[in-house]
């Protein structure tokens, strides 16, 4: 049986990996009107695990074969979603815009879910905490499909990535 050889590579040779991850998030501070610590705590802990764990593949090529790490900055601009895309070393990429209308609705489901939901932790049976938090993640859920239909051909995220995202969309619509 024949056996596999590996071939030199020539000299002065680097191959492209892909880094496609998300390794900075920034939220437009200006965007954000108010938030609770409840609301600070789901921000913080959205970036957290977005950054130890996320997939984020724009579709676009860029200048020298560039595919990753980046760096994104969200914000609300005329009632549009901007995303802020940047290499690694802060470099602009491209700007994405997302219409904001097809989320409104998951947006304030969310909200009146999440009000709901945190209400409950103090006061109510773990009967009833349980079945407000399946309401939440279908909601999440939902949510985050309709996050990855809208980025497609934009960008490629994951589920996971698509959550925690969706989530840090909602922090920036928080009105007091």
């Amino acid at each position: 049986m024949p056996q596999a050889t590996c071939r030199p590579r020539p000299s002065g040779y680097t191959e492209k990996m892909s880094d496609a991850r998300i390794i900075k998030v920034e939220l437009d501070e200006g965007t954000i009107l108010w938030r609770n610590a409840d609301i600070e705590q789901e921000r913080r802990v959205a970036i957290f695990d977005l950054i130890e764990e996320n997939h984020f593949k724009p579709s676009r090529e860029y200048p020298g074969e560039y595919a990753g790490p980046f760096q994104l900055h969200l914000s609300v601009q005329e009632g549009r979603l901007v995303w802020d895309i940047r290499s690694e070393d802060g470099k602009p990429l491209e700007t994405i815009i997302l219409a904001l209308g097809r989320f409104r609705r998951p947006i304030r489901d969310y909200f009146a879910i999440c009000d709901s939901y945190y209400q409950a932790i103090r006061k109510s049976t773990a009967s009833e905490i349980e079945t407000i938090d399946m309401a939440r993640r279908g909601v999440h859920n939902e949510a985050a499909e309709l996050l990855m239909e809208r980025l497609e051909g934009k960008v490629k995220v994951d589920f996971a990535t698509a959550r925690r995202l969706f989530t840090l969309i909602c922090v920036l619509h928080i009105k007091g």
